[in-house]
């Protein structure tokens, strides 16, 4: 058995040995998908969610590694390392002078920055930032490492520092990249939904794999893919790699990591029947599908063709029933409001006549729109980059 250095001893007491809180990120108006999820995986949610743009839980560090694989609606899972007061800049600089950094950053490397001050005497950002690159710095000078010279930009890590009331609450990412970046899209077409948009309308859809999904205005083919990733029960991040393998921590606890991996690839599922279907008018679109399917393994899991919804009934695919998502052009970065509007009247027409005893999962990108829809509906409001989008689902009656 491998004998622990000192500085790996100080890591496994007090940051493996002690349970720690996290913060789950998601798309505001995603908090109760989230916690769901959370349940779901028998990690600890918090109680309380709602409008706080993420949900919290407790538990030891392999409970942040399963959380960045597994979960499908959380943007940025942070990992919760310093909370404390303060309404002055001497204060601030006492709280932050004996900070042990060493166990969460790599020794030397200069930390990114996302700060956040609401009613709070210190709100300047970049004073407050300026203060804790001055504390990290004058720690590695302690510790007798020189910072000449910037870390590569792929060992630094991102400080999210939170001020509200004057008190500070310094999280460390453990994500990297954000979580909807699943690592299947090596091309990208334009305007792609994200990934955790597209699988919070499966999970309202209530989707259950392997009934038929239909994805008509596929465009980037984020359902699709989302989907195929259920249906061969492969975890959301399975395909990418995380900010926490560059915490100083993983080397003691990688074991851990590989074990979570090892139990999630004895659930997939090698090969599947074909259930998706997936079709758009844009040609170059459908190509670029077909490309990252086949990559990901999805080939026979996705049926891909150059198709107009209007042109063709279910009864294409022999099928009764099954679920419908669609996505269709908002009429901001793809068309105009106008034709955007005439889509989804046609569309919301298409689906009542054509479409009797389907489920049906829409993203409504305008209220107006909303008292139009043929079936009755609960929409889920969120934000997302700056619009406010509506997940409505249902069924169509006949």
């Amino acid at each position: 058995m491998t004998r622990l250095t000192s500085f790996e001893k100080r890591l496994k007491r007090q940051i493996v040995a002690r349970p720690a809180e996290f913060f789950a990120a998601t798309t505001p108006g995603l908090e109760p998908l989230c916690q769901m999820e959370l349940k779901a995986l028998s990690l600890n949610p918090g109680a309380e969610t709602t409008g706080s743009g993420g949900v919290s839980f407790t538990g030891p560090l392999q409970d942040c590694y399963k959380a960045n694989l597994c979960l499908r609606t959380a943007n940025r899972i942070l990992m919760r390392i310093h909370v404390f007061k303060a309404t002055n800049f001497p204060t601030l600089r006492k709280y932050l002078a004996d900070f042990p950094w060493e166990l969460y950053l790599q020794v030397g490397s200069r930390p990114q920055y996302q700060i956040t001050a609401h009613q709070s005497r210190l709100h300047h950002s970049g004073a407050i930032a300026d203060r804790f690159q001055d504390s990290i710095a004058r720690r590695w000078r302690n510790i007798g490492i020189e910072t000449e010279t910037e870390c590569e930009a792929e060992q630094n890590q991102i400080l999210f520092v939170r001020v509200k009331n004057d008190v500070f609450t310094v999280s460390l990412d453990s994500s990297g990249e954000n979580l909807y970046r699943r690592g299947l899209k090596k091309d990208i077409t334009a305007a792609p939904l994200r990934e955790t948009i597209a699988s919070a309308l499966l999970i309202l859809a209530q989707y259950k794999p392997p009934e038929p999904l239909i994805d008509p205005m596929s465009g980037a083919g984020s359902f699709s893919l989302e989907a195929a990733m259920q249906i061969h029960n492969i975890p959301p991040g399975w395909f990418r790699d995380f900010a926490f393998y560059r915490w100083p921590v993983f080397k003691i606890t990688d074991k851990r990591w590989r074990h979570i991996r090892k139990h999630m690839q004895k659930g997939i599922v090698e090969k599947t029947p074909a259930t998706i279907y997936a079709t758009d008018v844009d040609p170059v679109a459908c190509k670029t599908l077909a490309r990252n399917s086949k990559a990901a393994g999805f080939s026979e899991t996705i049926q891909i063709a150059t198709r107009d919804f209007f042109e063709f009934n279910p009864d294409k695919w022999n099928r009764t029933s099954g679920l419908i998502i669609i996505n269709a052009p908002f009429g901001r970065r793809i068309g105009s409001l106008e034709q955007s509007d005439r889509l989804f009247i046609n569309l919301f027409n298409r689906l009542k006549t054509k479409w009797q005893g389907w489920k049906v999962g829409l993203v409504i990108p305008r209220r107006n729109l909303l008292k139009k829809v043929p079936f009755s509906n609960n929409p889920l409001s969120i934000r997302h980059g700056g619009l406010r989008l509506y997940l409505v689902t249902g069924r169509i009656s006949g």
